[in-house]
C-alpha cells in the first residue's frame, strides 16, 4: 500500500519515511512512531493499517541520522543495538523529526501521533513539545515527562504484565493527568501490538487498544 519517500529534517539532512496514503480524501494525518527496532515491516503495516481507516499515515526513519536502512531482529542483539541508537540519536532529534513529518503530511488535515516503546515516549513528548494529539503506547520511559504540560491531548496503552511499567508508574500516570485515558490490558506485556512476535502479542488487548485508538483520532483529528 505505501511507499518511501524522504523528508527535509530541521537540519541539513534528508532522512527516508514510509508513507501509507490514505484513498479518497484522507481524515487527518497520524505519524506512527517506531520502536527501537526501526522501520520495520510491522511498523510499515501499522502504517498501512492507519491509512485504511482513512489517515494518511507516514513512519520516520529516524535512525537515518546514524545509519541508513535499519531494520533490527527482535532478540538480545537487536535490542541492544536498538537501545544503543536511540541514546545516540536523542529525543530532541526525534520530536524534531516528528515535526518534519509532520509537516511532510500536512495535507491531509490535521495531524496526530502513535508511537510504540521508545515511540510510546517520543508520542507523548509530541503532545507535549508540539502540541499533537498523540497516542502512547507501553512508553517506559515517560515517568521523566509525566510533570510536563499538555499541549494536547493523549492517550495511554499499558500491558498491566508489562514489567517496564509497574504498577506505581502507571498511577503517576493517572495522578499526573487525570483527564486522559491511561488505559491497562490484562494479560497483555510490553510490546503486546507487535502481531509479529508471538513471544509479545497479545492479540485481545491489541484489537481493543486499536479500535480506541482509532476513535481518539476520529475524536481529535477527523472531527475537527
Amino acid at each position: 500500500m505505501g511507499k518511501h519517500i524522504n523528508v527535509p529534517t530541521s537540519g541539513t539532512q534528508c532522512i527516508g519515511a514510509y508513507l501509507a496514503e490514505a484513498e479518497g480524501q484522507p481524515k487527518g494525518g497520524v505519524v506512527v512512531i517506531q520502536e527501537i527496532f526501526g522501520v520495520t515491516p510491522h511498523i510499515r503495516s501499522v502504517a498501512d493499517y492507519f491509512a485504511s481507516v482513512g489517515y494518511t499515515a507516514i513512519a520516520p526513519a529516524f535512525f537515518d541520522h546514524l545509519e541508513t536502512g535499519v531494520e533490527l531482529e527482535y532478540h538480545d542483539e537487536g535490542m541492544r543495538r536498538g537501545r544503543q541508537l536511540v541514546s545516540e540519536l536523542g529525543l530532541e532529534r526525534a520530536i524534531e523529526d516528528v515535526a518534519s513529518a509532520a509537516d511532510a503530511i500536512a495535507s491531509a488535515g490535521n495531524i496526530g501521533t502513535v508511537g510504540y516503546c521508545w515511540g510510546g515516549t517520543v508520542a507523548f513528548l509530541s503532545a507535549i513539545r508540539l502540541g499533537l494529539p498523540s497516542v502512547s503506547y507501553y512508553g517506559a520511559r515517560n515517568t521523566a515527562y509525566l510533570g510536563e504540560p499538555l499541549k494536547a491531548p493523549v492517550m495511554f496503552h499499558i500491558g498491566e504484565d508489562d514489567t517496564s511499567i509497574p504498577p506505581d508508574v502507571i498511577a503517576k500516570h493517572r495522578e499526573a493527568m487525570p483527564k486522559m485515558d491511561v488505559y491497562t490490558y490484562a494479560g497483555a506485556g510490553h510490546a503486546f501490538n507487535r502481531d509479529v512476535d508471538p513471544t509479545h502479542y497479545h492479540e485481545a488487548s491489541a484489537t481493543l487498544a486499536r479500535k480506541r485508538t482509532v476513535a481518539f483520532f476520529d475524536q481529535y483529528l477527523a472531527a475537527k
